[in-house]
């Protein structure tokens, strides 16, 4: 079973990540971007400013589609829970907020660029948060960081869950960090039962 954990930065969810590692000990755990040299490329475009945004994407796509043959795939081959951090909700939800004005429909091109290749998750957790909080929790530091930009994002992110309302389980992040682990464990333990 492959659970994702998507919201807007500042929202909690690698922390959740980070404290599920206790809970689910036996699941891989993993995240995008990622660590290896395609992960290293995507952050190097995200900190610089006048990177252009469809190479952006591509770079995004590209470290996806590693990511699936080095982690994913093996890990549900072996029946393995897989618990990602960031997925392709997240690129569709932020590049198509990057990406508005530059092409047309571009979460409709993004979702249509993954749907040949990629796996889609069984359940997706979404930390929901106000976008002024995320910033104030992010700090800023990068270009998807700001309020304005995290607002488009979370609309988008609305309207993945519009359109498939029984992947997707809302949490409230603005909670206390320990209330928010405590709701995304719950949930996940339903979602292992439940399959």
């Amino acid at each position: 079973m492959l659970v994702t954990l998507e919201g807007i930065d500042g929202s909690g969810k690698t922390t959740v990540w980070e404290a599920l590692h206790d809970r689910f000990g036996d699941a891989t755990f993993t995240r995008e971007p990622t660590e290896s040299w395609y992960g290293e490329a995507v952050l190097r475009s995200i900190n610089e400013d006048t990177a252009d945004p469809l190479a952006e994407l591509f770079l995004f796509i590209a470290d996806h589609a590693d990511h699936l043959s080095r982690v994913i795939r093996p890990a549900l081959a072996d029946d393995r829970l897989v618990i990602a951090d960031r997925y392709v909700d997240s690129r569709i939800a932020y590049q198509g907020a990057t990406l508005a004005g530059e092409i047309d429909r571009p979460m409709e091109y993004i979702k249509g660029v993954h749907l040949p290749f990629t796996r889609m998750p069984d359940a997706t957790l979404y930390f929901d948060l106000d976008p002024e909080t995320g910033a104030e929790r992010a700090g800023t530091t990068n270009k998807l960081e700001d309020a304005a930009y995290l607002a488009s994002v979370q609309s988008n992110y609305e309207r993945l869950m519009k359109a498939e309302p029984e992947r997707f389980v809302r949490i409230d992040a603005s909670r206390p960090p320990e209330d928010v682990i405590e709701a995304a464990e719950e949930a996940i333990e339903r979602l292992v039962t439940d399959n």
